[in-house]
């Protein structure tokens, strides 16, 4: 019975995690076991955790957890590369041996519980379930704010997103597999996935507060995440200049016939002030220009996205737990 089962793998990109990620293992051990119960997914399912170069004890802490835990296993990136690109990693990572994935962050604001229904809808035929938030309460008003706004923009530039959805998904192994064919170096999955066309559906949940630590997104990288997706997927914005250059020109040819035709001088202070104006507007249009020229940049040199360091994934359960469970023995994978 269980070979007709699935396999999942539930994969946690960590970054600095070591706070909360004993609740994490404790919590998604138990999902696993329950849904082994249910004949939902295989017993050989795993809970795949990918370090993104953390610098405390995260990796140490799966690596040690990979020993006593036959769910838990791990693969650490040489380097920190981002959320995307560690995400990105897990999911081709996963695919070796899946039957489908589940992506969700390692400070469980989404809901664990929320999983069996997407495997429930893994056994209806769907191949991408979305985990889609019923409201915003848990954010704070500016985030609530900036992120309902950066949705809003998103869609009349014509970009395909789900509404409130980040990056709690099932993905089926044809799903995984297509995404492998987008080789792109400027990752935004949130709008990739519906690119992909099969059949899709959504589970809506309520976010929960984060367990513990920081949040790993601030201001900083908020707005550098919705820059890439807004270049990413849409040249609306280059059009957009070329727009406000024809407008402005249309008023300069105006302004210039009525100062000519009624002899009228416009001044120091107006003077002035257009220069301040159009200069702007030139800074801006150059900076939008250069965003695209710096995407295509990257792209050209199609260097790696990131560097696996240590795989524990794609070592046996023998191999695992033929180690010796030791501290010492994993302080050289610390970084």
């Amino acid at each position: 019975m269980d070979k007709r089962l699935p396999m999942l793998t539930i994969i946690v990109p960590c970054f600095n995690e070591e706070e909360v990620l004993p609740e994490t293992i404790k919590q998604l051990t138990e999902l696993m076991n329950e849904l082994c119960e249910e004949k939902l997914i295989g017993k050989h399912s795993r809970i795949l955790f990918v370090d993104d170069g953390s610098t405390d004890r995260t990796w140490m802490m799966i690596a040690m957890e990979s020993v006593r835990n036959q769910f838990v296993t791990g693969i650490k990136l040489a380097r920190n590369v981002g959320h995307q690109k560690a995400l990105l990693a897990g999911y081709l990572k996963a695919r070796e041996k899946c039957d489908c994935a589940i992506s969700i962050d390692a400070d469980l604001q989404d809901d664990v519980g929320v999983i069996k229904e997407f495997m429930k809808n893994y056994h209806e035929g769907y191949e991408i379930v979305y985990g889609v938030r019923k409201r915003r309460d848990t954010d704070s008003f500016f985030k609530r704010t900036t992120a309902q706004g950066f949705y809003r923009m998103m869609k009349k530039l014509g970009i395909d997103l789900v509404y409130n959805h980040a990056d709690f998904r099932l993905l089926s192994k044809r799903a995984l597999d297509e995404l492998a064919r987008y080789p792109e170096n400027n990752l935004f999955l949130r709008g990739i996935l519906p690119l992909l066309g099969f059949r899709s559906t959504k589970v809506f949940y309520d976010r929960k507060e984060r367990l513990a630590g920081k949040t790993k997104y601030p201001l900083r990288k908020m707005i550098s995440f919705a820059l890439d997706g807004l270049t990413s997927f849409s040249v609306r914005p280059i059009r957009f200049i070329t727009i406000v250059g024809i407008i402005l020109f249309s008023v300069s040819i105006l302004l210039s016939s009525f100062t000519i035709f009624n002899h009228a001088i416009f001044g120091l202070n107006g003077t002035v002030l257009s220069l301040w104006v159009l200069g702007s507007l030139q800074l801006i249009a150059l900076g939008t220009v250069g965003e695209y020229i710096g995407k295509i940049f990257i792209e050209v040199k199609n260097r790696p996205k990131y560097a696996v360091e240590i795989d524990l994934f794609t070592k046996s359960m023998v191999e695992r737990l033929d180690r010796k469970i030791d501290e010492s023995y994993f302080l050289k994978y610390k970084s």
